[in-house]
This record gives C-alpha cells, structure tokens and sequence, in this order.
C-alpha cells in the first residue's frame, strides 16, 4: 500500500470565496511574518493573528460600500466637532511575537500629530485610536485589537454597530463612544448605511451632514 504524501502549497495560491474565512491553527510569529510577506500588501484578503492562530478572510464585495461609508462618516463628525485626525486605512497593524491585524479603516484621533507624515507604521508607534471592522469579527480578530492596544473598535456587522472600549485589556461593549458622547453612534450609522443602500452613498452622507448641523 502506498503511503499518502502531504502536498503543501503557498498560502498566496489558495483561492477564498467571497465572505470565506480561513484558519490556520499552529503558526509561529515568524511563519506569521513569512506569510504576510508572500500575501504581499496587494491583495484582496485580509489576516488576523492572536495566540498562535491566523486567520485570512475574503470580503464580500457588498462590505464595500459600509466600509467606505462609515469612514467617511467618520471623517465628517470629527470634522463637525473640530477634532483632527490622521486616517491609517487598512494598514496591518502588529504587537512583535503575538498579533497582528487589519482593520478596514482606523482613525488617529488623539495620537493624530505623531503620525503626520508617516509614509509607514514604526516600531514605536502608538495603535490607532479608533479602528472599524466591517463583516462578521471573530474572537481571533477581537483577542488581535486587544493584544495591539487599540482604545476603540466598531464593528458593524449585519445591519447593527457594537462599540468595544478597551479597559484594563479586554473589550467591554459600549453604547456610546468616548470621541463622540453626544452622538447616537450605534444608531446613525447603521440607518446611513441602509440609507446609501435606497440613495447612493452620496445623498446618504449629504443627508447625515445636514442632521448634524
């Protein structure tokens, strides 16, 4: 009888159907680094890895729009409360030796002047203020945002937003956020998204500025 030999291929070539994920249990932080440097920065999945365990996921196209929208949704209330920012977009953010993870969008907000004119995240660079995820988050994914130290995390997935703080290490749910106290976050966003669905992302935001003036 002949003996089954393992075939192992790059983790570049492995094809994910929109809205799949894929984990793989067992890596080590420089296999982690290893496979991040095969993926290349171009590319349309998105990796999360806590504790050991990566995880890469495929979006589904329609998670566009939110993503899109609530950054700029973002953009416009920090705009309307005077409060600058440096946006960091999809950047892979990591804590050496235990996480990394990529965010859809992700704000600085306090730290934002440390970070004008970096063209690339330094070691000694502080996580971002606010991060968003949009799609279903895993708690690969959570325990990731936790290691790295990000303050704030949204997560909009299926019509609704959760806000998570970060306290004493670990994520509590919110139903206000500490950048906007005076806004209905959790409210707001999800009726914009579903607005942009009926209108067009255009109207939906004109629409939103107009209700904040």
């Amino acid at each position: 009888m002949t003996a089954a030999i393992p075939v192992f291929k790059p983790v570049s070539q492995m094809q994910l159907a929109p809205g799949s994920t894929v984990t793989i249990p067992n890596v080590s932080w420089e296999e982690f680094e290893s496979i991040l440097q095969e993926l290349g920065e171009k590319r349309t999945t998105r990796i999360a890895y806590s504790q050991g365990t990566l995880e890469i996921m495929a979006p589904l196209p329609e998670h566009e729009i939110p993503k899109d929208l609530i950054s700029d949704i973002v953009k416009i209330l920090l705009k309307a409360k005077d409060i600058r920012y440096q946006p960091f977009g999809s950047t892979t953010f990591k804590r050496q030796g235990v996480a990394g993870v990529e965010p859809d969008a992700c704000f600085y907000i306090q730290n934002y002047q440390q970070m004008i004119g970096h063209r690339r995240l330094q070691a000694d660079d502080p996580p971002p203020d606010l991060a968003i995820e949009t799609d279903v988050i895993s708690k690969t994914t959570l325990d990731a945002y936790e290691a790295i130290g990000v303050p704030e995390l949204w997560v909009y997935d299926s019509g609704n937003l959760s806000i998570y703080l970060l306290r004493d290490g670990k994520y509590i749910k919110s139903n206000t956020s500490p950048n906007f106290e005076d806004i209905a976050i959790t409210q707001i966003i999800p009726a914009a998204v579903e607005r942009s669905w009926q209108v067009g992302s255009f109207q939906a935001l004109e629409e939103l500025e107009v209700m904040i003036q």
